[in-house]
């Protein structure tokens, strides 16, 4: 497309500068560096795989992957700026990544920038491979080497919260359905509950993520891998898993892997329904902490910051305001994959970097959540024993659990006797000799279950 300036200091080329032109989107929409790394790691065994089929002088394959390491070490993040909204297969962040290697390669090697240079950023550092194929498999490999840290993060946080389960065993408190009185449990078995949830999430991400081990590199455009020797793809997983120690393998269906995104959208599904249960824990400890002498103010959360700028004293639930607004933005996330991954045609999907960004961003927040609640929230909260055990005195959720022993309608007329004269059940039922301290005690203990 003709002759393009490009500045000196730039260890990129001229279709990486027409690209930074032709989508000037800003800083804040860069495509997320993961990616580029990933496809870097990808580049590096697929020079393994030319070097050991003798497509590739070892010089070249040498340079080309130490190149590539200088990318995965983060040390040329810089010389990637393009952003997310670019040419939909990712071609313009794949040939920034090819220029960047090349150039690095030709350095390495005792000359110069450009691609009159002896390795040249298509023919050498891009031998073998395909944006098609490069982009969606680095993208994969990119959000493998990312989930163990997330579901770690998740891990962390259900210790928290079992921990928590361990401690309040003892608490016993009113339970509530739909918002009201319900029958008794303990403060533990609430918060044992929600970290068996989390616990659930975690491995529902990890089963998420297997199908993208399952990688189309090689398979050069549409996926029938034209151009490339019949062991190529398989020599190039088999270096990228000597790279990374992750056991990758080969697509099944070279057409398929290239066509469909929808591995990308089963993970994300699982991201978000790990988001779902975050928020409604968070919204749980809200409701728990509410008041605190107006509402429930059944647990304490630990105070993070000042609440307020007018009310002195006033502390807010920062934290799980924060956890609330990620898990949203999760959500939001996912619904953006989920049309890109249906928006493909014939034989490409190309939306393939916004499915690729936002998964990660997905995972990233998730991550950051996670382990922020667990430790700014989660780990400090405390029992507020004696209003659990006012509000379970006043709870109508009582009259289930006095049932069996005293009959369905003596209880309705001790409820009915009790708003009237402003008693509690327990109240009433030791006024009338119905029941002794210990009898009632007893009951309450053996309505939370075996857990208590």
């Amino acid at each position: 497309m003709g002759e393009r300036m490009v500045p000196d200091a730039a260890w990129y080329g001229a279709q990486t500068s027409r690209s930074i032109e032709n989508f000037p989107f800003g800083d804040g929409e860069r495509l997320p560096m993961e990616v580029v790394r990933g496809m870097a790691l990808l580049k590096a065994a697929a020079a393994d795989a030319n070097l050991a089929e003798g497509r590739l002088p070892e010089e070249k394959a040498e340079a080309i992957a130490w190149a590539c390491g200088e990318v995965v070490s983060g040390r040329m993040d810089g010389e990637f700026a393009l952003p997310v909204y670019q040419a939909g297969s990712g071609t313009s962040s794949h040939m920034n990544l090819n220029e960047v290697v090349a150039n690095l390669a030709n350095v390495r090697l005792g000359g110069k920038k450009g691609s009159k240079s002896p390795v040249h950023p298509n023919d050498d550092v891009n031998m073998g491979q395909s944006t098609n194929n490069t982009f969606p498999s680095g993208a994969k490999v990119a959000a493998v080497l990312a989930l163990p840290g997330v579901a770690d993060a998740l891990d962390g946080l259900a210790d928290a919260l079992k921990a928590k389960g361990k401690e309040f065993a003892g608490v016993v408190k009113s339970g509530r359905t739909h918002l009201q009185d319900a029958v008794p449990v303990t403060l533990g078995q609430e918060f044992a509950a929600w970290g068996v949830a989390v616990a659930k999430a975690a491995a529902r991400l990890r089963r998420g993520g297997e199908p993208l081990l399952e990688l189309g590199a090689g398979g050069n455009a549409v996926g029938t891998g034209v151009n490339t020797g019949k062991a190529f793809r398989k020599d190039l997983i088999a270096a990228l898993n000597r790279r990374t120690g992750v056991r990758f393998r080969v697509a099944e269906d070279g057409l398929q892997a290239t066509q469909f995104l929808t591995d990308f959208a089963a993970l994300s599904g699982a991201v978000r329904c790990a988001a779902l249960d975050i928020q409604q824990i968070a919204n749980n400890l809200r409701l728990l902490a509410s008041g605190p002498n107006t509402g429930i103010g059944e647990i304490s959360l630990p105070a993070v910051e000042p609440g307020s700028s007018i009310m002195p004293g006033k502390v807010n639930p920062s934290i799980c305001e924060a956890v609330n607004m990620a898990m949203m933005q999760i959500q939001g996330l996912d619904h953006a994959v989920a049309l890109a991954c249906g928006a493909g045609q014939l034989e490409l999907n190309t939306h393939m970097p916004l499915v690729a960004a936002d998964v990660l961003r997905e995972l990233e927040l998730l991550e950051r959540a996670a382990g922020l609640l667990a430790e700014k929230c989660v780990e400090g909260i405390e029992a507020r024993e004696e209003r659990c055990r006012a509000n379970l005195e006043r709870s109508a959720g009582l009259a289930t659990i006095l049932n069996p022993r005293l009959g369905y309608d003596r209880v309705a007329g001790l409820v009915k006797e009790g708003l009237a004269r402003g008693m509690t059940l327990k109240e009433l039922a030791l006024e009338k000799g119905l029941l002794t301290e210990a009898e009632y005690g007893k009951l309450v203990a053996e309505s939370t279950g075996p857990n208590l």
